[in-house]
């Protein structure tokens, strides 16, 4: 079975988007609308700029299926630019700081800031987005749910029980335009993002994402390479302008002592056919990972976005040409993205954990990966009569 992969191409105002995901079974059923939607949500949400005014995302599957179904092939998504003004876009000189200009500049041996934020730019994500809600159609044949939503923005913080079912923080997420399931948090998230448009400024947060329906055993310990949550902080801290991952209690637990820290582990024959198989905690401070392998808790993970680098008033810079100091460029962006970044958060690491379930479950077709699933469960509900390890 075939590493699940996704690579992505296109710029900012080139003529689209595309991912390239190669490694899902064949016999997966795709749902388009549900990759459509899941794009039009990261156009969405209160702070975002006028270019979101005038894409209309949507994908189209260009390869790897056959009436709607996987045949095992590379599937390509594309995501056509309305905005195609790449060869007419103007120069730009002066690099915007916390943004790749000045960086790229230097690397690639330009004046022009253009030809590296075209590529630089969060419009990339949109691709990543497609790929992630592409291998959810995956996670949903076995009942594995990934939800994203914003947790802090500008100091103010969402109450978002622990315990709260998908389907209520999914609901109380939509219900509002900064994507939190706390309704009064979000009322002084978007006053907060109101009044930084006033400042000319921008605003950054952190956003959460929680996956449940996880069987413990996910990843590896065996090789650091393999370790679920190094792969996932790679993976959301590659998104644009993530400056920090943490996992359930993240940098917290380094204040607190290990009784403060851990998750003691019982055991409910009630819930035997859960995806935990009975072994329950009563607190999820390891967030779900336990040696790089899912302990078959609900998975968290949360990112901290910095505020967006092109601000309105500009900032102190230099101009690349002249090397006489000019305030930044200015160019089209957004007050705050974070609502938008918690949407990409979600399908990135809906990718990485279908990659970590191909890895252990894999097979060439659905119906092998369903058989290794059930047979995987079969053995884990036998122990510990049929207990013997790797030599048995």
């Amino acid at each position: 079975m075939p590493e699940l992969i996704c690579r992505t191409a296109g710029e900012s105002h080139g003529r689209a988007l595309i991912a390239l995901v190669e490694g899902l079974p064949a016999g997966l059923p795709v749902n388009v609308e549900q990759i459509s939607h899941e794009l039009r949500r990261r156009q969405g949400g209160y702070g975002r700029g006028g270019r979101m005014k005038i894409e209309q995302d949507g994908v189209t599957l260009l390869s790897g299926l056959r009436r709607g179904v996987t045949l095992g092939s590379p599937i390509a998504l594309q995501i056509v630019n309305r905005d195609f003004r790449i060869d007419q876009a103007p120069e730009i000189s002066r690099p915007r700081p916390g943004h790749a200009d000045f960086a790229g500049a230097m690397k690639w041996l330009t004046t022009d800031c253009r030809d590296v934020l075209e590529r630089a730019s969060a419009r990339e994500t949109a691709a990543r987005v497609a790929a992630g809600a592409l291998t959810r159609c995956l996670l949903d044949e076995f009942t594995i749910r990934c939800v994203g939503f914003v947790a802090e923005i500008d100091g103010v913080r969402a109450a978002v029980p622990e315990n709260l079912p998908p389907g209520d923080v999914v609901a109380a997420r939509d219900a509002n335009e900064a994507y939190t399931p706390d309704a009064a948090a979000a009322e002084r998230m978007i006053e907060a993002i109101r009044q930084a448009k006033v400042d000319k400024d921008t605003l950054g947060g952190v956003v959460e994402v929680r996956v449940f329906g996880l069987p413990p055993g996910l990843g590896s310990c065996m090789s650091w390479q393999q370790k679920l949550d190094g792969r996932l902080m790679q993976a959301v801290g590659s998104i644009q302008a993530i400056k920090g991952v943490e996992i359930g209690q993240g940098f917290e637990a380094a204040r607190l002592r290990g009784s403060q820290v851990h998750d003691a582990i019982h055991f409910d024959p009630a819930q035997r056919n859960a995806p935990n198989f009975g072994f329950v905690r009563r607190t999820n401070r390891a967030g779900g990972l336990e040696g790089g392998m899912t302990n078959g808790q609900v998975l968290v993970v949360r990112a901290a976005m910095k505020p967006i680098s092109t601000l309105l008033q500009g900032m102190d810079s230099v101009n690349l040409k002249t090397l006489q100091p000019q305030r930044s460029d200015y160019e089209r962006s957004d007050v705050c993205s974070v609502p938008a970044c918690s949407v990409v958060a979600e399908n990135v690491v809906a990718f990485e954990v279908a990659r970590a379930w191909l890895e252990k479950f894999g097979g060439d077709t659905l119906r092998e990966v369903r058989a290794a699933y059930e047979h995987f469960c079969e053995a884990v509900r036998r122990l510990p009569q049929d207990a013997g390890g790797a030599s048995a």
